[in-house]
């Protein structure tokens, strides 16, 4: 199996996000390929608009993304104030390659990016994955809750 390749974007991932860069700076309609992946591995993140990447990339403090070749295999992403607090976005492998160690390397990678890395707190939701992220020592919470709000106009 090929050794996939990590990419630390850019605050903002403007290679990415405006010319759809891949592995060596190449031109790999990248976004598109990325609008594939969570489609058909991330259940969460179906049907997400080209656009609405773009806006997505442009608020994120760290962004990674995992290639084989020219095919996106894995994606990850944070927001942060660098201080206090951090919180994982959209962490996603294909589902053909689960299991295999990308899915701790994507997040190995997030977690010690150098804007995130001393934060008092990196948090992170999950439906089905907990079993994974505490294997990385991350913690169930018995003290908090998560609360949604859902905005209106994006029902």
């Amino acid at each position: 199996m090929l050794k996939p390749h990590l990419i630390h974007h850019a605050p903002g991932a403007p290679g990415l996000r405006l010319l759809g860069l891949g592995p060596q700076l190449k031109p790999t309609k990248g976004l598109l390929k990325l609008q594939k992946l969570f489609n058909e591995h991330a259940f969460w993140a179906k049907k997400r608009k080209i656009k609405d990447l773009k806006h997505m990339l442009i608020n994120s403090s760290v962004i990674i993304s995992l290639w084989q070749n020219e095919r996106i295999v894995g994606f990850g992403r944070a927001t942060s104030d660098k201080t206090y607090r951090a919180v994982l976005w959209d962490v996603v492998i294909a589902n053909d390659l689960q299991g295999l160690g990308f899915g701790r390397v994507l997040v190995d990678a997030l977690i010690n990016s150098p804007s995130i890395k001393n934060v008092e707190r990196i948090y992170l939701m999950t439906t089905k994955s907990s079993d994974f992220y505490q294997q990385m020592n991350f913690k169930l919470s018995d003290n908090q809750s998560l609360l949604i709000l859902k905005n209106k106009t994006n029902i």
